[in-house]
């Protein structure tokens, strides 16, 4: 990985005092200065340097291929500057100046103030071009994050489309009437509303197990009695998940006002929801138990809530499903595996 610029500058000057005399002036003014006894040990700390000071005589009697290279190769967001020492009354070497680029020229001798400007402007350049390189890495992050989001968008409609359209011919086939029809299916759409629009907090990608079941059941607990308990640790349903369990916990919401303890005042539900770490996988145990609604039968046939947790939850979220017609309430129990790959990074 990369290395970033740490502010220092690279001297190369390998004849005469030029070396010591650059490298004390620019200390002095705080300003850190490393001595390079090689063109090839410039090159190597090019990376994380912030400019570099560079004699000549030092480039003219080296070769000069690899600097050559590494100039070229650099970022667009990238120009780095050199500070190139000449010797007064002679004019630049060309080739040199086209060979660094972003190149100040300096007669020697100079002017300590001379050096110290050249090199704080050099500095000050390359602070700016480190600045540029995280807007353009941030531009890029946004755009592969908005391209992931999109990617989600479309398979995630696609996958709501075709729930509806499981959820308007199951609903068709259950019900007996327009009215009925209706408003079951409407219940349904709102509940896959509901879960949607926690899924969409999270840009299409977890929903809050515990907001889930609230969204269902929490407005059949009023001031004066406790019906409903929720006991389990924060758990985050990915997308693919969220959906089916938020359908079964609608089916089992709206079986349990119609028929179980939801249906009369005195009846509880507790819910209770465990997440067990096994070596290969970690899977989600949720418990539903009803106690105090009318007494429980087995039904002669199975319903579109039933055939729902079997089906859907089986099939599309590999989980296993148990469910008890026990005379004191119905028990249903669901052991799910946790997929917990995130499409989209989180902020």
């Amino acid at each position: 990985m990369k290395k970033a610029d740490d502010g220092s500058v690279l001297i190369l000057a390998p004849h005469g005092r030029d070396c010591a005399v650059a490298g004390a002036i620019l200390s002095e003014v705080g300003i850190k200065a490393e001595i390079c006894p090689s063109l090839q040990t410039l090159v190597g700390g090019l990376d994380a340097a912030a400019c570099a000071v560079v004699t000549e005589e030092a480039l003219l009697n080296a070769d000069r291929r690899e600097l050559a290279g590494w100039v070229e190769r650099q970022p667009p967001w990238s120009d780095f500057p050199f500070i190139l020492l000449t010797h007064r009354g002679g004019s630049p070497i060309e080739r040199l100046t086209e060979l660094l680029g972003n190149v100040t020229v300096l007669e020697r001798p100079f002017h300590p103030a001379v050096l110290v400007n050249a090199a704080r402007s050099a500095l000050r350049a390359r602070q700016r071009q480190r600045e540029v390189e995280l807007h353009l890495e941030d531009r890029q992050r946004t755009h592969e994050r908005q391209a992931l989001l999109i990617r989600e968008l479309h398979h995630r409609v696609k996958n709501t489309l075709a729930t509806v359209q499981g959820l308007l011919g199951a609903t068709a086939r259950s019900t007996h009437s327009v009215d009925e029809f209706y408003r079951s299916f409407a219940d349904r759409i709102v509940s896959l509303s509901n879960t949607h629009n926690l899924l969409t907090e999270d840009y299409w990608q977890t929903a809050p197990l515990i907001e889930m079941f609230r969204n269902e059941l929490s407005h059949y607990d009023d001031g004066a009695q406790r019906r409903i308990t929720l006991d389990g640790p924060p758990v985050e349903l990915s997308a693919d998940l969220a959906v089916p369990i938020g359908m079964a916990v609608h089916e089992l919401t709206t079986n349990a006002a119609k028929h179980g303890a939801l249906s009369v005042p005195g009846g509880e539900i507790s819910v209770v929801w465990r997440v067990r770490d096994l070596k290969a996988e970690r899977r989600l145990a949720i418990a539903w138990v009803e106690r105090g609604g009318p007494p429980v039968e087995t039904p002669r046939r199975k319903g579109f809530g039933s055939t729902l947790l079997h089906r859907v939850l089986t099939h599309q979220c590999h989980a296993e499903i148990s469910i008890s017609y026990e005379r004191e309430g119905l028990s249903c129990h669901m052991d799910i595996p946790l997929v917990e790959e995130r499409l989209v990074p989180e902020y």
